[in-house]
This record gives structure tokens, sequence and C-alpha cells, in this order.
């Protein structure tokens, strides 16, 4: 299956990416090494024209804000944001600064926004009691947002570990076609996850640092004109990816894939009572391509966390390496 032009989810058009890194020795014990990533599904006002969406929990070990909306309305209509556990909070508060800006009819003359922040546990490189992101780290990555942009230790990925070397972003895509249809699926992780013993395309050399159960979020594009009912398929598919670099999904591990389009936007306002837009049919061909799509996008994604990263020096000392094959 061929890659798309850049191999990364900005292959799908309009979907941007932003990220703030934040990387700091405070003292002998303490390091601030963290950040927050933020995937803009298109450059237009996402409250007034938002993303068909939908999610899917692999392992429900994690701190995620906004699903329970996505998959009740089946949109999205914010960035997805990314960071470490103990910052949700802050960048859930700073996208809302920015959205509130964007649109002063929320919550006044219209109704109010739903947020989609999702998190890993960087606590093993970073000190993360210190809770270093501020709200206005959330608005930099959001204004930071561009087709091009940094894979490995940059934004929420900068603490991340995979199995058991250097983490973080990772990013991929690939291109579904069937006769005269062709669409876009690309995938970007934020990956915390798996001893080293357990990765299956290579030994990875060094010591593995031993640290707790972490997690993964899988975010998965396309622009495929697929509904919510669908596009919660393709998410699922990102688990089959996820299993062949060789995890089991630990017990402690949040492993969570949101999916969306940009086939076709849908308006916050309109005078219609009825939406009308084409949508695949499940049983055309062209869905076993994207499924394939999404299982291959999110492998090479896992990939590439890892060889884009860089050894980085944590809290306490600690070090992780950059993963040698």
């Amino acid at each position: 299956m061929n890659k798309g032009q850049r191999n990364t989810i900005t292959d799908v058009s309009g979907v941007k990416v932003g990220h703030v890194t934040l990387y700091e020795k405070i003292s002998e014990t303490d390091t601030i090494c963290t950040g927050v990533t933020a995937i803009l599904p298109h450059s237009g006002n996402l409250f007034k024209e938002k993303v068909r969406a939908a999610s899917f929990v692999l392992n429900g070990f994690g701190k995620t804000a906004g699903l329970v909306q996505v998959d009740e309305l089946g949109v999205i209509e914010s960035p997805i944001m990314l960071t470490n556990t103990f910052s949700v909070a802050a960048v859930l508060q700073g996208t809302m600064d920015w959205m509130l800006r964007e649109n002063p009819e929320i919550g006044d003359a219209t109704s109010s926004l739903n947020l989609v922040v999702g998190e890993c546990n960087d606590s093993y490189l970073n000190s993360m009691r210190l809770m270093a992101v501020e709200p206005g780290h959330a608005e930099e990555a959001i204004r930071a947002a561009d087709r091009e942009f940094a894979q490995g230790a940059a934004g929420a990925g900068k603490g991340m570990v995979c199995y058991g070397v250097k983490g973080g972003i990772g990013s991929a895509s690939r291109i579904a076609e069937h006769g005269n249809l062709s669409y876009t699926v690309g995938a970007l992780l934020l990956t915390n996850f798996g001893r080293k013993e357990d990765f299956r395309p290579a030994r990875l050399h060094g010591p593995d640092p031993g640290k707790p159960d972490g997690s993964v979020m899988m975010i998965i594009a396309t622009d495929a004109p697929l509904e919510s009912r669908q596009l919660k398929r393709l998410a699922k598919r990102a688990a089959i990816g996820l299993g062949r670099t060789g995890t089991s999904v630990a017990n402690g591990s949040g492993d969570i894939a949101i999916a969306f389009t940009t086939a076709s936007n849908i308006a916050h306002d309109s005078e219609s009572a009825f939406e009308q837009t084409a949508l695949l049919r499940d049983s055309h061909p062209v869905m076993n391509e994207l499924f394939g799509a999404a299982a291959d996008a999110t492998e090479e994604a896992v990939y590439q966390s890892i060889f884009h990263a860089e050894t980085t020096i944590g809290r306490l000392g600690r070090v992780v390496e950059k993963g040698e094959i």
C-alpha cells in the first residue's frame, strides 16, 4: 500500500499539527520534560464547521476529556489536544480560552463546547507533580499548527518511553485505493507503552528502564466520506497495527483511538432539518483498503516515534536511550 507524500497525518488535506515542548532541569532531582501537541482537523472554525468522528477504547486506563460526547453525537468541534496525565486540566482550560475567543457566542447565544484532550503518563522522565504545562501552552500549540511538524521527543512526546527506549510522537499515512476511488488515511500516535522484550520487529539494544505500564493515544484521520459508526470501525483497526509491534496491552495502559474524517463538515447553524452528504457503503471493497491503511499507518507511526526520538535525560538523572535496532 502506497504512502502519502509526507508519510504523516497531514497528508489528509486540511489537517495540521502543532507542538509546544518544555524541557528544563530544575534541580538535581526535578526536570521538566513534557509538552503539548495539537491536531487540527481543518484550518477553519472547528466549532462552526464540525467534523464527523468517533473513538474506540482498547484499554481504559486513561484520563481523556470529551470522548463521551464525541461518541454520543459523532462529531468533534475543537482541536484534539495531547499532553501528560496531570496537565489535562490546564490544556483543557487553554483550549477553552482559545475557542471562546474564536467564538463569542459559545455559552451565550448558542450551546456549550465539547473539548477533546488525551494523555499519557510521562512521570518516568518528567517531574509531573510540578504541572509545568500552563493553559497558554495549549494556545501556543494550536497557533503553531502546520502541515510540517516534528516527531519523536517533541510536544506531548517529550517525556514518553516506548518499548524501553525513547518514544513520543510518531506519524504515518497510507493511500487506500480500489478502482477509481482513492482516499488517504493518516495516523498520529503518542507512544508511551511496552517492554523492550515485547518489541517484535527487531531486537532493541540496551537496558530496559523498567518503567510502569504506559499508554498510547492513536489519532486516525481520513478524507474518506464515512459516518461516525464507520469511523469507530476504522478506529478499531488501529489496534491491529498496534498489536503488530508486539504489545499485548498492559493492565495499566490507556490505549485509546480517535478517528475523524475531513470529507464533509457539519455546520453548527443550519435552517435545514436534514443533513445530506454522500457516504461510503460498508459493503464497498474500498472499506477493506481503508481498514488496512489504518492498521499499516498505526504500526509505522509507532516505529517513527522511536526512529525520530533522541536520548533524553529526565528527572532523578534517569536516561532513556534512543532506540537502536
